[in-house]
């Protein structure tokens, strides 16, 4: 489907509004929102609103008595949540309210608390909107504490991709013909598969179109898929390095990626497996979904064969992986769940997921 063709903004009509969810890390949203505040001098409107995603400690509390003791009450809101419903549900609620007012932002950037943007990343990200007219969401460069780069951009995943992924081999992804997953850092601006959902901003008229983000996710890969959804509908997904943010991947949750922090990684949580095979599911299907489950499984043994003659050391396995890989990585009736939530929707109601955990 074409992408409808819009007037074109000015700079002056292009509001922004930031939606950053916390779960308890308040100190962290804290200095995150501080480096915004600079960004103001340059987006008059800019506004932020802190989603308290039912964190059940004092953050929502410590959030908006910062906002008052900074002085910055007129321009950061917290939307504290009763429940931990989820990076895509939380954001869903700020966006959704975002959306329902009479003059709802043209842009909304999602940035993550434990995050820290360098001058004018806002600013860059909001050109890049104005500058690509058909773009639906425009992501960050991201930094690691170190200041060098970190993953940022990446290809969709693929049925072949899977099976590398389990073989851990650069050989394998050759004899495939798979490029890299990570796309290649890069001083220009660039169209990509999907951006890092840390520090992205999305287009509201490509929200209206495509719907925000499917709730049947808890945490992990619901990114991905909206913006699968995007590129479906016509949409681009840009890369502006120009806008830089170091991030400390995991804080907030404890995973590591595996992309952006090369290091061995311990258990992942039951919701990382799911979210995989919900992605996979929404976008290829439940066959495709469960192939790609046994195309990594397939790669996985090789990897550990090819570990037990002496090759392949140069990483350890991840904890119980491949049992919770093919515990949790097949689709079940419970998937069914969930589904984009339009732009329009009422607001508060429970995550997809939860209802699908009961009758699971």
């Amino acid at each position: 489907m074409p992408v409808k063709a819009e007037p074109l903004l000015t700079a002056a009509q292009a509001r922004v509004a930031v939606v950053m969810v916390n779960y308890r890390t308040p100190e962290l949203a804290i200095q995150s929102i501080r480096a915004l505040a600079g960004e103001r001098r340059a987006l008059a409107d800019l506004e932020v609103i802190i989603v308290d995603g039912g964190s059940g400690d004092d953050s929502a509390e410590k959030l908006a008595a910062f906002a008052v003791e900074a002085g910055f009450s007129q321009w950061v809101k917290v939307l504290a949540l009763p429940i931990n419903g989820g990076f895509g549900w939380a954001n869903n609620q700020a966006m959704l309210r975002l959306l329902a007012r009479p003059d709802p932002p043209e842009f909304i950037h999602l940035l993550n608390p434990d995050t820290e943007i360098e001058p004018s990343a806002v600013v860059a990200l909001r050109q890049a909107m104005l500058d690509e007219p058909q773009a639906g969401a425009v992501g960050s460069q991201l930094l690691e504490p170190d200041g060098s780069p970190s993953g940022s951009a990446f290809r969709f995943p693929s049925l072949r991709g899977e099976f590398a992924r389990g073989a851990r081999t650069g050989a394998i992804e050759r004899v495939l013909g798979l490029p890299p997953v990570a796309m290649p850092v890069t001083a220009e601006r660039t169209y990509v598969d999907w951006v890092t959902g840390a520090s992205v901003m999305l287009r509201a008229e490509a929200l209206r179109q495509i719907g925000l983000f499917d709730d049947g996710f808890f945490l992990y890969h619901e990114e991905l898929e909206m913006m699968r959804r995007m590129a479906e509908a016509g949409w681009k997904i840009v890369h502006e390095p120009r806008s830089r943010v170091r991030h400390v991947g995991g804080a907030a949750t404890g995973v590591y990626d595996g992309v952006t922090r090369h290091q061995p990684l311990p258990r992942k949580p039951a919701y990382w497996y799911e979210s995989r095979r919900l992605y996979f599911l929404r976008s290829h299907g439940a066959v495709r979904a469960a192939v790609a489950t046994a195309a990594w499984a397939i790669g996985h043994a090789l990897w550990r064969a090819r570990r037990s003659i002496g090759l392949a050391r140069d990483a350890q396995p991840v904890k119980h992986e491949i049992g919770d890989q093919l515990r949790l990585g097949l689709p079940r009736r419970a998937d069914r769940s969930g589904g984009p939530v339009p732009w329009d929707a009422p607001v508060d109601l429970p995550p997809a997921w939860m209802g699908a955990r009961r009758d699971g």
